[in-house]
């Protein structure tokens, strides 16, 4: 599978959002987020999909989550989704610098309007993952909804990110979180209750996991 470009109509204040906020920060993106996106590499290693399983990222970033999966999981058919051209254009040099562009077709589209208004559409898959993407995303719950419905019916849906400090000093919590407001980050408080509502509603069952303290939330529907 050659690594692609495939258009769709974005929801423009946030695809002109992101692309501001990373036009610059793409470049030093993956040497600073190390240090407090915990838990990515479980999520991946987490994912175990049998071998013509299909995998999904939604906000695939500068693509290092692709490469990651894509040599711990190799001969996986991997798409990387994401609105901000300026990281899927860091995503495609990722990849390429890597020689694993041939595994790997990048999306750039709404996390929002994937099942009708992309390439994607009508398509399924056995693994769809979010990592640290939801808490960047307004509508995130619509994104939730769409990856539900793209997931293929003995699929399971991985979503890591920040939790609510719930075991760390509160003062600690403070300077996180006005931290990462600079960013349009806003860890979603309410994931644990629209996920169980939502597997519910799916058919699914949630596991869900506050590891790190409650540094990081992490969950699957399976």
């Amino acid at each position: 599978m050659a690594t692609g470009k495939a258009i769709a109509p974005l929801s423009q204040p946030q695809a002109v959002r992101m692309n501001g906020i990373y036009r610059t920060q793409r470049h030093v993106y993956d040497l600073t987020r190390k240090y407090y996106l915990l838990g990515r590499d479980r999520l991946i290693d987490g994912l175990q999909p049998g071998e013509t399983d299909r995998i999904l990222e939604i906000g695939c970033g500068t693509g290092r989550n692709l490469a990651l999966a894509a040599r711990r999981w190799p001969g996986r058919p991997l798409i990387g989704v994401d609105i901000s051209s300026a990281m899927l254009e860091t995503a495609r040099a990722t990849l390429s610098r890597q020689r694993l562009d041939g595994q790997v077709l990048l999306v750039e589209a709404d996390a929002c309007a994937l099942s009708v208004q992309t390439a994607l559409a009508g398509q399924s898959f056995e693994r769809i993952f979010f990592s640290y993407t939801l808490s960047m995303i307004p509508a995130w719950e619509y994104a939730l909804e769409e990856a539900l419905g793209m997931l293929a019916p003995r699929g399971s849906l991985h979503i890591v990110d920040f939790g609510q400090q719930e075991r760390l000093p509160s003062l600690f919590r403070a300077l996180l979180f006005g931290w990462l407001r600079r960013f349009h980050v806003h860890p979603r408080a309410d994931l644990h209750a629209v996920l169980e509502e939502a597997a519910l509603r799916h058919k699914r069952t949630l596991t869900f996991r506050a590891p790190y303290r409650g540094y990081a939330w992490s969950a699957v529907l399976a």
